[in-house]
């Protein structure tokens, strides 16, 4: 069991060889942690924050050789099919066990393309970095911002130079195998004007009977006519909270998109978030929540309009059974400045049985007269008529709603890299 207090927080950053101004900010956030209240909506979280391992280092430094990582971490990641995505498909990957990046790797070293662990953007772009650290995401938001400011640990940093467009995605995965450990990465995005970047993320964790936190926070930066899409599909296991803070700010004819898919945990807080700064920016955000037993997945987007003629969507499905909760929680501002702009907000839900719920809390909100927002949502049960016409083909009842729930969220599959939509079939297949 570690003690989170001050003197914990100092032993940490000079275990990580840190700056004075980033302890100083460590104890600046333990204090906001410790004042903070938990948030004042969404589900009851009982943490015991005591019980949390905040740090758990590894043998070996970050490599970009498989062969010099502990066979055990490897195999880990070889079956997650990490390691086959890399060789095929991927720009560059970062693979995080427990509190550090044990693998990180770049197919062209040459490029002037930034891509490395966080720790290590710290000591070798400290310029760079100290200009969008906790700039977009500040570390008194929240208690969980606060607690990922005094504890952060891995995550990536990007930086894409301006005109640079990547032709394949780089990759984050991260690995929780040790019981009441708490995770908090911190990954900063930057794309410069004119950029492009696909971003992929896969989080998953060994299933205790004990709480696991995960409290990460993601900036990211895209920059005149750039572009970023970050994907994410999170498999934690049932005993893992899961409560990140996800933010991007899009300047003149900039696209921000959000997928986003919530698989695992035993309880969700996630509404990734866009800033729509510049005139004409766009921001999408599709997303996936299927809570099975046990489960409460309290997800959604928030989108602010500040500049002119700017355009969001946001598309929530939501997929609850065997009692679970599943809720769309959302923001859509359009300010006073950001005229002739417009927004759509499509919520839709299906409950599988009498036992489950699914929760709708829209927050739409227009500051002027020139612009509009759309707002649909749909709550409905598995239609006996499909069900029926599915089963009188040959197909069991279990099938058959398989085969509904996919229909459902085809949308959602088609954001997703090829991989990652097979393995996503995978998943809901599990469960």
């Amino acid at each position: 069991m570690q003690k989170i207090d001050k003197k914990y927080v100092i032993e940490l950053s000079k275990k990580k060889n840190e700056p004075q101004w980033m302890l100083d900010f460590r104890l600046k956030a333990l204090e906001a942690f410790n004042s903070l209240d938990y948030p004042n909506f969404g589900p009851e979280l009982n943490i015991d924050f005591d019980a949390i391992t905040y740090y758990k280092d590894n043998k070996n430094a970050m490599t970009d050789n498989w062969d010099q990582v502990e066979p055990e971490i490897k195999d880990t990641f070889c079956d997650l099919g990490v390691i086959k995505a890399e060789q095929e498909y991927l720009y560059g990957v970062t693979n995080q066990y427990e509190s550090e990046v044990v693998y990180h790797n770049i197919k062209d070293k040459d490029s002037k393309v930034i891509f490395t662990s966080t720790d290590e953007a710290l000591k070798k772009e400290p310029e760079l970095f100290k200009k969008y650290f906790n700039n977009l995401v500040k570390y008194d938001e929240n208690k969980f911002t606060a607690l990922n400011g005094a504890f952060w640990s891995g995550g990536s940093f990007i930086y894409i130079p301006k005109h640079v467009k990547l032709d394949r995605p780089l990759q984050s995965y991260f690995r929780i195998d040790t019981e009441n450990l708490g995770q908090f990465e911190r990954t900063i995005i930057i794309v410069d004007d004119y950029a492009e970047v696909e971003y992929i993320e896969g989080c998953t964790a060994k299933s205790y009977s004990s709480t696991s936190l995960h409290a990460g926070v993601v900036e990211i930066y895209v920059g005149k006519h750039a572009k970023c899409k970050y994907s994410t599909i999170q498999n934690w296991s049932k005993d893992v909270y899961n409560l990140v803070t996800k933010r991007a700010i899009v300047e003149e004819d900039g696209l921000m998109q959000w997928i986003d898919g919530n698989i695992g945990s035993q309880v969700t807080m996630k509404y990734p978030s866009c800033i729509l700064k510049g005139d004409r920016a766009c921001g999408n955000s599709i997303s996936i929540a299927y809570a099975n037993e046990g489960q409460k997945l309290d997800a959604g987007a928030k989108m602010i309009h500040l500049g002119k003629n700017t355009k969001s969507n946001i598309v929530s499905k939501s997929i609850s059974l065997n009692g679970g909760l599943s809720v769309y929680r959302g923001t859509t501002k359009i300010s006073k400045k950001a005229v002739n702009s417009r927004a759509s907000v499509k919520c839709d839900t299906i409950i599988l049985d009498s036992k489950s719920k699914s929760d709708t809390f829209p927050n739409n909100i227009v500051e002027n007269n020139s612009s509009i927002i759309e707002h649909e949502a749909t709550i409905s049960k598995v239609n006996k008529e499909q069900l029926f016409y599915l089963m009188s083909k040959g197909l069991s009842e279990e099938v058959a709603k398989e085969l509904l729930v996919m229909g459902f969220i085809k949308d959602f599959k088609h954001e997703l890299p090829l991989e990652y939509a097979v393995e996503l079939n995978r998943l809901l297949k599990s469960y």
